[in-house]
């Protein structure tokens, strides 16, 4: 998952700066991790259609059922987020404007605000696949309850078990257009349950004391840096293995996930021993952001015009 963009206003002076309705409901849905889970179902979707010689432009409305559904479940998903969470929100720089905290929605509001948002997605997911509802309700299963409610104030693997959710989007794209899962949708589902916990680790070391204020019980918070960061670098080295399942895409894409895979660990060794622990997260975390667009971006382009 990614970082969300938070859009509620500034605290200015102890005051909240005012923001309009759309901003509110954008902070509330959490648009950013919306937006970057969009392209990971889209990506799914668009090579199940290409692995299956299906034609794209002719199934227009699984895609449109698909990228609708998929995106109700994760904002409804992020909306319960944020009223669970409202208290522990309060207590953190880059969430303390959240409009569940600032009393803008009134915690009722958005629990039901985002079950229905959950359920409207559900509907639209039935109309692709069964498969592809099932995988959905799944990510929000451990998103909302297994993350949210249950790990994330206890354990520090709390960073593990939120990757599963946000590594089901691909999954619900390929199954909206196959029905099953194949291996290339094991692969995708690997690389951003992989990624995602090498990025959110190195979020974590930038916002340590944030976490240590809410009692988060964050990897950094708990057992410091020095070992954050020997977790970085080994789950980071896990994603060497996987581009090379991806041969059916082609070979520049495998070079291509090689590449970044190279980059994003030597940047992680070179940076291990550096006295500015916080310049290294920050790496680590931009380069998180930019290998993640790259790839995904890279394996539709570079099927393009391969798929009617």
């Amino acid at each position: 998952m990614a970082e969300p963009r938070i859009a509620a206003g500034t605290a200015m002076n102890g005051q909240i700066e005012e923001t309009t309705a759309w901003k509110d409901f954008l902070a509330l849905i959490k648009v950013g991790i919306v937006y970057s889970n969009l392209i990971t179902t889209f990506t799914g979707m668009w090579l199940a259609f290409y692995l299956s010689n299906l034609s794209f432009l002719g199934n227009l409305d699984i895609v449109l059922f698909t990228l609708a559904g998929s995106s109700l479940i994760i904002a409804g998903s992020c909306v319960i987020n944020n009223y669970y969470d409202r208290d522990i929100d309060q207590l953190m720089q880059r969430t303390k404007t959240r409009p569940t905290v600032t009393g803008k929605i009134q915690p009722s509001q958005a629990l039901w605000f985002g079950i229905l948002l959950i359920a409207l997605g559900f509907i639209m997911l039935l109309m692709t696949t069964i498969t592809a509802a099932v995988v959905g309700m799944i990510g929000v299963f451990t998103y909302v309850f297994l993350y949210t409610m249950w790990s994330k104030r206890r354990y520090t693997i709390n960073t593990i078990i939120g990757s599963i959710s946000g590594a089901v989007p691909p999954l619900i794209g390929w199954t909206a257009v196959e029905g099953s899962i194949g291996v290339v949708a094991w692969v995708l589902f690997l690389i951003m349950f992989i990624w995602q916990i090498p990025h959110f680790l190195a979020l974590a070391i930038k916002k340590t004391e944030e976490y240590r204020a809410a009692n988060i019980p964050m990897l950094p918070v708990v057992h410091g840096f020095e070992v954050t960061k020997r977790q970085i670098i080994i789950w980071t080295a896990c994603l060497m293995p996987l581009p090379f399942f991806l041969g059916g895409l082609g070979m520049p894409i495998v070079v291509l996930g090689t590449v970044l895979n190279i980059g994003w660990l030597i940047c992680g060794l070179l940076g291990f021993r550096s006295k500015d622990i916080m310049k290294w997260a920050t790496l680590m975390f931009v380069y998180s952001l930019n290998y993640l667009t790259i790839f995904f971006v890279a394996m539709v382009v570079l099927t393009l015009f391969k798929i009617g």
